[in-house]
């Protein structure tokens, strides 16, 4: 049973309103890869990643507490714990992952940065002021919070003279892009997803992969910002074979992720069968938004490999996996039990 919903979005809601992101997290934990990488502060062009990637697993963290106590007496104390909420962020606490956990999802942007370095693309960031975009609050209905602070966010745009934000996830490409225009008057920030930044260039290819990938397509970026061709233009030219499920491109499936903190168990059956209908085509599978990536590994449970794109981007650029992911990309054919095979022992 799912906590109380008015509670769920009213706490998401105080916290971007009192705190800049739906779910707070520790500022230095947050823009630490990009200080590893040393990347300079703001600029005209900058890499934005509203820390998407970087709330997984705080995320997830909030989620298992959540299916814990929401079948307990301890439910009917949403309500004080909101009002409590409002006074003391107990989220960086209560929810804090491991050093592993945060650096498994801290990779991708430093695999985002890198590729774009390597296509002779230079960026800048914003480390404290990368403000999360506010996509869940507007996903369930929290508009009027949403509207304030995106008007924050594009002070900083202004401080900062940012003209071109480029985005690492379709959740923020979406709201950066196609929602702030419509909260923001006179908002006039470029906003381009990294994948269509890369597919309009040259990525050196160092090592040309081989095998099939199968690809999930993120709800957001297939059905409203078009990203849908990028992807596979980038994976074919990385020496991949791309495979395409049932429910595909436009009409892709989703991961369950949208409702799972308000329905988890829907959201689970909704995972479970996309995670079928990734495994009747083949056993290596990419993503390309984070909640996908999370949910639709826990609903697989080892039974097919995901990966986020830009580790399979990376390995083709470097000639190695980036450090961690720990799966081999070439997928030798034959039935999906051998390729499975192929990749736990390749």
């Amino acid at each position: 049973m799912p906590l109380p919903t008015r509670d769920v979005i009213g706490v998401l809601a105080d916290n971007l309103r009192l705190r800049g992101s739906v779910l707070p997290i520790p500022t230095r934990r947050a823009t630490r890869w990009a200080r590893e990488l040393g990347l300079p502060r703001g600029g005209e062009r900058v890499i934005y990643t509203g820390t998407m990637y970087q709330l997984v697993p705080y995320i997830e963290r909030l989620v298992r507490l959540e299916q814990r106590f929401g079948n307990t007496p301890l439910a009917r104390f949403t309500g004080v714990g909101r009002r409590l909420n409002r006074m003391v962020n107990g989220i960086s606490v209560i929810a804090r992952p491991s050093r592993a956990e945060s650096k498994e999802y801290d990779r991708v942007p430093t695999n985002v940065a890198q590729l774009l370095k390597k296509a002779g693309v230079e960026v800048g960031y914003l480390y404290e002021d990368d403000l999360y975009t506010g996509a869940l609050a507007y996903d369930l209905g929290a508009e009027e919070v949403v509207a304030a602070h995106a008007r924050r966010v594009a002070g900083i745009f202004k401080k900062y003279g940012v003209r071109e934000a480029i985005t690492i996830d379709p959740h923020t490409t979406n709201m950066l892009r196609s929602v702030f225009p419509k909260l923001v008057e006179g908002y006039d920030v470029q906003v381009r997803s990294y994948l269509e930044v890369l597919a309009d260039l040259e990525l050196p290819v160092g090592k040309p992969l081989s095998g099939q990938v199968v690809v999930h397509d993120s709800c957001v970026y297939a059905r409203y910002e078009n990203v849908v061709e990028a992807p596979r233009q980038l994976l074919a030219a990385a020496g991949f074979t791309v495979g395409e499920p049932d429910n595909a491109r436009t009409r892709t499936w989703c991961c369950g992720g949208p409702a799972e903190a308000l329905y988890p168990e829907k959201a689970a059956a909704v995972a479970a069968e996309r995670v079928k209908q990734l495994s009747e085509v083949g056993a290596q599978c990419v993503t390309m938004c984070p909640i996908c990536l999370v949910n639709l590994r826990k609903a697989a449970n080892g039974t097919i490999v995901l990966r986020d794109i830009s580790d399979y981007l990376v390995e083709s650029v470097s000639g190695q996996a980036p450090p961690g992911t720990g799966h081999p990309s070439t997928v030798h054919s034959g039935t999906r039990t051998e390729e499975l095979a192929a990749t736990k022992t390749a």
